[in-house]
């Protein structure tokens, strides 16, 4: 009977062949090297050509979820920012920014402070977020927004807005106007 189950046996694995490797798959999805060595290089090339739009990267300033941001540039007169942080100054135009990468959060702002420019507005709302981070980090667009405006030639002030128009995850945006003809501001 032993022979008997043998050739059953042997009937039963006719064809198999033996696993080469003795580790038992634990369904996590192996690394594949060569993957993430061109995923590296790709994140750290940057294909797309840059525009050369005056604001930089090279030093961003940090600000909290919920910090309050306020900033003038020199001459502009305290009661002009007081009536914008106060939402006195109705703003003529917003964007919104959210989910959008940094590249291309820079490239929308660029464009709609222009825009506004040539429409000769003179306060705009600009709604980056607030974005708690799961790394702990402080918020990514916030941060750059806050650091980009700084910079920008036609940005005169900025600050917080009210809750109602988004608190502290948007900003009134005061920018400069070349006076049109007949104009007695």
């Amino acid at each position: 009977m032993q022979d008997d189950d043998f050739s059953l046996f042997q009937s039963a694995v006719r064809g198999v062949r033996p696993i080469k490797h003795d580790r038992a798959e634990t369904g996590k999805a192996r690394s594949n090297r060569e993957q993430i060595a061109t995923r590296r290089s790709n994140a750290t090339t940057n294909n797309e050509t840059n525009r050369v739009d005056g604001l930089s990267d090279q030093f961003v300033i940090d600000v909290g979820a919920e910090d309050e941001l306020y900033w003038a540039r020199d001459g502009v007169q305290d009661s002009q920012l007081r009536k914008l942080k106060a939402g006195q100054i109705p703003f003529e135009g917003s964007l919104d920014l959210h989910g959008m990468s940094v590249e291309k959060a820079r490239e929308q702002l660029w464009d709609f402070i222009a825009e506004a420019t040539k429409l000769e507005v003179r306060c705009v709302r600009v709604t980056h977020g607030k974005a708690a981070r799961l790394d702990g980090k402080r918020p990514l667009l916030k941060s750059h927004v806050n650091t980009w405006l700084r910079q920008h030639p036609q940005v005169l002030g900025f600050t917080s807005c009210l809750p109602r128009h988004g608190g502290t995850g948007a900003l009134y945006v005061m920018l400069k106007r070349t006076m049109l003809e007949g104009r007695d501001e």
